[in-house]
């Protein structure tokens, strides 16, 4: 079989066109929308559980050609030229570039299994091998946290009075604190419940930056501590988030602001 120069000329040219029609999902008005931003989308629809299906890339496909559609219009009008649409698409802009950047941070400084064995035991110490479950009532004034222990020893309730607690976490539940380690609370607080013995009271108010405590001990337990796999994770992230600060903070000090 043999072709006409004319002839072989059209299928050279057809043939030199596909690569770039294939590279497009369509043109519109003379503006091509790449299939690249077609499989943006259906991978962003990908991770909120949506399968990559014929009828989904359908539905992208039109939802471009009119995103298209609205947006030369837009341009015709001058809309696109204003500053605040020029602000927003900047803060865009950075977001997207800054999501990259933290994205490459972290694959390029990833979390060891080392650091996160060290931060487990940094943690374990700090916890103890004991928990406690304490009440406590909350009070601005000293006086008024002498008043409350007098009326405690003299019989009442500390169920009652802890409905003046000035802890709104607290009051409603009779000041119950639930079962925590001694350093989930402020020093003061955490050293004056260790030393109660089962179910008493501080003889004295405990003071505090947000006030004076009157604290009772209800129970201790031996502590139950997550064993490393179960904190993996929560360690990892916050590990990763530690090292974006310092990185973040690094770059703000070389930076030269006016």
């Amino acid at each position: 079989m043999t072709f006409k120069p004319a002839r072989l000329l059209v299928l050279l040219l057809a043939a030199a066109a596909l690569p770039v029609m294939a590279q497009n999902l369509a043109v519109v008005n003379g503006k091509a929308i790449p299939s690249s931003r077609a499989d943006l989308m259906v991978k962003q629809a990908a991770t909120q559980g949506q399968a990559d299906t014929p009828e989904l890339r359908k539905i992208v496909k039109e939802e471009l050609i009119n995103r298209e559609v609205l947006v030369q219009e837009a341009d015709k009008l001058g809309l696109g030229t204003s500053a605040e649409i020029k602000n927003q698409l900047e803060v865009a802009r950075q977001s997207l570039i800054i999501r990259a950047l933290v994205g490459d941070f972290v694959k390029k400084h990833p979390i060891s299994d080392a650091e996160v064995k060290a931060e487990y035991d940094k943690f374990k110490a700090t916890a103890g091998d004991k928990e406690y479950r304490a009440r406590h009532i909350l009070v601005e004034k000293e006086e008024d946290a002498k008043a409350i222990i007098v009326k405690l020893k003299g019989g009442a309730k500390f169920e009652e009075l802890a409905k003046q607690s000035k802890d709104p976490g607290s009051a409603a539940n009779g000041g119950d604190l639930d079962w925590a380690s001694p350093a989930s609370f402020v020093k003061p607080f955490s050293d004056a419940m260790v030393a109660l013995q089962k179910g008493a009271i501080t003889e004295t108010p405990v003071k505090t930056q947000f006030g004076y405590h009157v604290i009772r001990l209800d129970d201790t337990r031996a502590a139950k501590v997550p064993t490393l796999e179960e904190v993996k994770p929560q360690i990892t992230e916050s590990l990763q988030q530690k090292k974006l600060q310092e990185y973040q903070a690094e770059l703000r000090a070389k930076a030269k602001v006016q």
